[in-house]
């Protein structure tokens, strides 16, 4: 049954060109009417503007039960041919337990997909349930039509509904989810097992086994615990399926052991690399509220601010936050003729994760703000150290 609730100018990419969507949002298909936003570039072709003057291109996307995720093996296996049967199979096994899956279905098949993998993640000590975006794949055919940008809005909606702070990714490219507010914020660092490495005496190294999963959780986190402010909380449910996913593609964790203790833990396996370089991690806020509760200060400080999302509705909004810190940070709603400046949610991030100052930020454009609070919002302590070297 379609809605009437209407999140407007989202803006898309289809061959260089600018177009600008309007998404009608039901409560389990998505309507995309596309329309030119008069801004044509002269790399268009013939093709790309009679694709844009068909009108109504009618989309549904549906989050698939339990029994119908395995329909999506044969769209994964085709996108990403890269991955081994064996691992494929290990993720379809696996994964699909406890994950959700979003759909496009056109002409009887499914010809999109977006998969929400769930990790409990340590933020400033405080632990929140959040979904790793993977495996966002549209069969060759059917491109072009703007199905991953309806199943990107779909499930970041939902994850707000849900209550979710944020969510992250590992991108193929950097570009393709910069206009979807997602923003790069750390590189993964896998710590890769050598075997001339020279290692110190009385260091024993073996291959890890179910058995060592809950001595090898302890140990990470509390190494984690002492050198980041994010990260994908350790478990023994957690190694014992990591165990699982390297050896699906022939890869071991190795278990360096001093006196009966685990000293370290490496990766026998090949470096992974994207596009020449490691890979990174970029993150979106989905709950501006929840980000900014999440965040600790250096001092006291108090400003108040408008955000802008063209895609979550619910974080348009002027905020007051303030706060100590001993106290942490109180957020109220604002005034919006108290507020101090715009920022958009990517701006945003980019911002609370300390990849940018708010002095950069205004300097590209994503944000206007007084110096006031310019100096206000450099009193947050930024989530800066992150560490989240998951693969799926």
């Amino acid at each position: 049954m379609q809605s009437n609730k209407v999140l407007p100018g989202c803006i898309g990419l289809r061959y260089g060109c600018i177009e600008t969507y309007h998404y009608v949002f039901g409560q389990r298909e998505l309507l995309i009417a596309p329309y030119s936003s008069g801004r044509i570039d002269s790399k268009c072709t013939e093709a790309d503007r009679k694709i844009r003057e068909k009108g109504k291109n009618k989309m549904e996307i549906r989050k698939l039960e339990t029994e119908e995720k395995q329909n999506t093996k044969k769209l994964y296996e085709e996108v990403f041919s890269e991955d081994s049967k064996s691992f494929v199979d290990y993720y379809y096994e696996e994964k699909l337990k406890d994950n959700q899956i979003y759909a496009v279905e056109e002409d009887g098949e499914i010809q999109a997909m977006l998969h929400l993998n769930p990790y409990e993640l340590a933020v400033n000590g405080s632990k929140k349930d959040v979904n790793y975006i993977v495996a966002v794949a549209t069969r060759e055919s059917y491109r072009k039509r703007g199905y991953m940008a309806g199943l990107l809005k779909q499930a970041l909606n939902d994850m707000y509904a849900d209550g979710e702070t944020f969510t992250f990714l590992m991108p193929a490219s950097e570009s393709i989810y910069l206009p979807f507010d997602f923003r790069t914020v750390c590189e993964q660092n896998r710590s890769y097992y050598d075997p001339e490495e020279e290692t110190e005496e009385g260091v024993v190294i073996t291959d890890a086994v179910n058995a060592d999963a809950e001595e090898m959780a302890a140990y990470m986190e509390a190494q984690l615990t002492q050198s980041y402010q994010v990260y994908a909380k350790r478990s023994t449910a957690y190694y014992e399926r990591l165990i699982k996913e390297y050896a699906s593609d022939g890869g071991i964790l190795k278990i360096y052991k001093k006196d009966g203790k685990i000293t370290d833990i490496k990766i026998a396996a090949e470096a992974e690399e994207v596009d020449g370089g490691k890979p990174k991690i970029m993150i979106r806020i989905v709950d501006v509220r929840r980000m900014l509760m999440s965040l600790r200060l250096q001092s006291f400080m108090g400003t108040c601010f408008t955000v802008t999302d063209p895609i979550i509705e619910e974080n348009n909004r002027c905020v007051m936050i303030t706060g100590t810190e001993f106290s942490g940070v109180m957020l109220m709603d604002g005034k919006p003729e108290n507020s101090e400046g715009t920022i958009t949610v990517g701006a945003l991030a980019s911002l609370v994760f300390g990849v940018k100052t708010a002095e950069e930020i205004c300097a590209d454009g994503d944000a206007v703000m007084s110096e006031r609070m310019k100096e206000e919002l450099g009193k947050i302590i930024p989530l800066s150290r992150v560490y989240l070297n998951e693969t799926v």
